[in-house]
């Protein structure tokens, strides 16, 4: 039997990744990361490249957060030289919070969810699904007069606690015929579970007895049409107030983590693998390229481009 020992710690590594990229924001941020501490350098999208790139160097940009641009040019590299380049993607199939988040029914706190991308959603039932993305807070800075400026920053967000569930019936109230006529609806079947209606009782009286800080207005159009559970969760986990969250994307995924399993840890069990699994590697590749002797006599531009959208497509 091949002895897989060697592998175990580039498969724990991609296992850290997997885990902590449950949406394209953390995965364009991990992988910045790695490449900053690389020595990867970034380009600002409204400079010129011209003048700014140079042979030798290694360099990287970011679109809307979601999408990452990293290259490295060879010491030896001239006009008209060749590209090395590698494709991937950073969304996968999940379900996406909707603008209009807020639902119930049969006594419980929904939330609405929209199905992004070409999913198995079946796998998706009695899953513990925590909520991750960006946030944008509104905040105030001083000008260069002195004059305090409101101004809209994002902020990523990463729950990992099973606060929603996509639950299925029991078997004892399903017949044979149902069970094996299983189909999913997604619009009627898909909305997960957060708490009681008991829950939101209790959360109104808070409010109109002026206990509960961070409380929904009224005069928000937005803020009307969100769970007023989740944007009060949101704002303890940014220690913002709930009045300073101007919009979010967000989306739900499967809080277990990833590891190793069979016998011999030579499988990697996780969520997102298409296409996370092409991040990893390729970010991986490029730095240990740039950190090898081939690097020293490349003649060529070494590329990663990892897109957004893949999953539902791009019209840009």
């Amino acid at each position: 039997m091949k002895d897989l020992s060697e592998y175990i710690p580039f498969a724990e590594k991609a296992c850290t990744f997997l885990t902590e990229s449950p949406d394209p924001y953390h995965a364009v941020a991990n992988s910045v990361k790695k490449l900053e501490s690389n020595g990867f350098v970034q380009l600002k999208k409204r400079d010129p490249f011209m003048g700014n790139v140079k042979a030798g160097g290694k360099y990287y940009y970011t679109v809307n957060k979601t999408a990452l641009v990293a290259f490295a040019v060879g010491p030896n590299y001239k006009e008209g030289n060749g590209f090395k380049v590698i494709g991937g993607h950073t969304d996968s199939p999940n379900l996406k919070v909707k603008p209009h988040s807020k639902r119930s029914g049969s006594g419980c706190i929904m939330l609405g969810v929209e199905c992004y991308g070409g999913g198995l959603w079946h796998t998706w039932f009695d899953r513990d699904l925590g909520v991750s993305g960006r946030v944008l807070v509104r905040t105030t800075s001083p000008d260069d007069n002195g004059k305090e400026k409101e101004f809209v920053k994002q902020q990523f967000i990463k729950i990992d606690e099973p606060i929603a569930r996509v639950s299925t019936l029991c078997i004892h109230l399903q017949s044979a015929d149902e069970r094996k006529a299983f189909a999913v609806n997604k619009e009627n079947h898909m909305s997960p579970i957060l708490a009681t209606q008991h829950a939101l009782e209790k959360g109104v009286k808070e409010q109109l007895e002026g206990n509960s800080e961070g409380s929904v207005d009224d005069d928000d159009f937005w803020r009307k049409e969100q769970e007023p559970l989740l944007l009060q969760l949101i704002a303890s986990k940014l220690n913002i107030d709930v009045k300073d969250i101007a919009d979010f994307e967000l989306n739900l995924f499967d809080t277990q983590p990833a590891c190793l399993g069979g016998i011999n840890s030579e499988f990697l069990y996780s969520a997102r693998l298409d296409n996370l699994a092409t991040c990893f590697v390729s970010i991986e590749g490029l730095i240990a390229h740039t950190n090898s002797e081939t690097m020293e006599t490349d003649e060529d531009i070494s590329m990663v481009c990892l897109f957004d959208h893949e999953e539902v497509g791009s019209s840009k």
